[in-house]
């Protein structure tokens, strides 16, 4: 890691200009982040004492300190001691879907946000998620900007060629971002889905149908594969193949005969291919890790879900490890190969992308994602390369790289400030003093208030 002097700052940045010191900005609505040290994540520095000005919800300058003095109308926050980095992306989120009411909801778009999360990615979409989508843009709902998937494409939903056919073409018509694929799936329907995708301009990500098979679907051109789903299967030896009944969770005993050496052929096929991989490695380092179901439906973010949910999440986990081909000697086979395939495919592959499958087993959304960075840590990531994840890599997924997922001028003010610096530990993305959404200001103090409320709901419950 580096920390520039300004001198060599202006040398290696050329998107940061200087005007002359001691001069006023314009008496203009915006917010100044003072003497803030920013992580602009277009490489891995540490720009010190800068102040960083927002307007009209972008990025409008940054500027040594000493060179910015704020109009009357400036609101200044104090940055000294502090670290400005990009809002990340929770790329495996999952939004309710309306019941009686939006509270619950909106109640999951300020987790998110509570942690830093300034994009979401719904892989499970609705009709309403269309609306919600355009509420949070207007600034209705306070939420992160959303993408959404369609409706469940499965087994069961298009279970005939003529069927995938009009589910896309109604998909994409209806204004959803991309397909959520799900198990299932029959290869000639899954090969029907994908040209029809393509003849009409719409993606597809998610899970890897078994029939369909890893080498298939990253040929397909997944836009991501979600859970380094097939990816073990993939490395199964052909005669020594495991059935789809036999295959267990997520490949949990194809991991026990998985050839590593095959690793990198699949990772050369995802440069070749251009197919985002999103790890989703919190889901397998909680729900099926041999972790007391009790000791983390006890952790403290487990306080903003319905009693309900957290006792339905012991159960699941009570149930996995049941299961009889379950053990602790194949848990930490099948671990250790997934942490092998998310650092080769960091390395070597075309990009991972940040998402932790939330809400999910003992997967509380916003909260979520803190426990997937570390899970990437462990898998072998530098801590730059983790929120690299989530902030710069999302942009470029999504063909919008320059816009969001930086702290650079022209940028969406989509920001998170620190305590201390998540490049010397990642664990540090944790200490958030504030967040900022598309220019929206959000302080620990509304962040602490808005938790409360939903901490003193699910407190009543029985």
């Amino acid at each position: 890691m580096k920390r520039l002097s300004l001198l060599s700052l202006i040398v290696l940045t050329t998107w940061i200009y200087s005007c002359q010191p001691g001069s006023t900005e314009e008496d203009v609505e915006q917010i100044i982040f003072e003497n803030v040290n920013v992580i602009p994540m277009t490489s891995e520095i540490v720009l010190e004492g800068q102040s960083v000005v927002i307007r009209g919800g972008k990025i409008y300058r940054i500027a040594a300190a000493a060179d910015v003095t704020g109009g009357s109308k400036s609101t200044v926050i104090e940055g000294k001691g502090k670290y400005l980095v990009p809002g990340i992306s929770e790329m495996h989120a999952h939004i309710p879907q309306p019941g009686p009411g939006r509270d619950r909801v909106r109640e999951t778009l300020l987790l998110y946000l509570s942690n830093g999360i300034t994009t979401i990615r719904g892989m499970l979409g609705h009709p309403s998620h269309l609306e919600l989508k355009k509420d949070v843009l207007s600034g209705t709902v306070l939420g992160p900007t959303i993408y959404t998937s369609s409706p469940s494409m499965n087994g069961n939903s298009i279970p005939t060629k003529e069927k995938a056919d009009s589910s896309v073409r109604a998909h994409q018509a209806a204004g959803y971002d991309f397909l959520k694929v799900h198990p299932g799936i029959k290869l000639d329907v899954f090969n029907v889905m994908v040209a029809t995708a393509n003849e009409v301009g719409i993606g597809y990500s998610g899970h890897v149908p078994f029939k369909v098979g890893i080498k298939r679907a990253i040929e397909s051109k997944f836009g991501s594969v979600d859970h380094v789903d097939g990816f073990i299967e993939g490395i199964v030896p052909d005669d020594q193949r495991l059935s789809e009944a036999e295959n267990g969770f997520f490949g949990f005993n194809s991991a026990q005969i998985g050839d590593e050496g095959m690793i990198s052929y699949l990772v050369n096929m995802t440069v070749e291919h251009k197919v985002w991989v999103v790890p989703t490695q919190s889901l397998f380092d909680r729900w099926a890790s041999p972790e007391d179901s009790e000791i983390l439906g006890a952790q403290p973010e487990m306080k903003y879900m319905p009693k309900s949910q957290v006792e339905t999440w012991k159960n699941n986990k009570k149930d996995f490890l049941s299961q009889d081909y379950f053990s602790v000697k194949k848990y930490e086979k099948f671990n250790g190969l997934r942490k092998k395939i998310i650092k080769a495919l960091n390395e070597n592959g075309h990009g991972l992308l940040l998402g932790s499958d939330a809400p999910q087993v003992f997967n509380v959304p916003g909260f979520s994602i803190q426990h997937e960075m570390k899970g990437m840590a462990d898998a072998g990531l530098s801590a730059f390369d983790v929120i690299k994840s989530g902030t710069v890599n999302v942009a470029k997924f999504f063909g919008k790289e320059g816009e969001f997922g930086v702290v650079r001028e022209g940028a969406t003010a989509d920001l998170i400030l620190l305590n201390a610096n998540p490049l010397d530990d990642i664990s540090n993305m944790k200490e958030i003093d504030g967040v900022m959404v598309r220019g929206q200001w959000l302080d620990r103090q509304f962040l602490d208030s808005e938790l409360g409320k939903i901490a003193t709901k699910y407190a009543a419950d029985k």
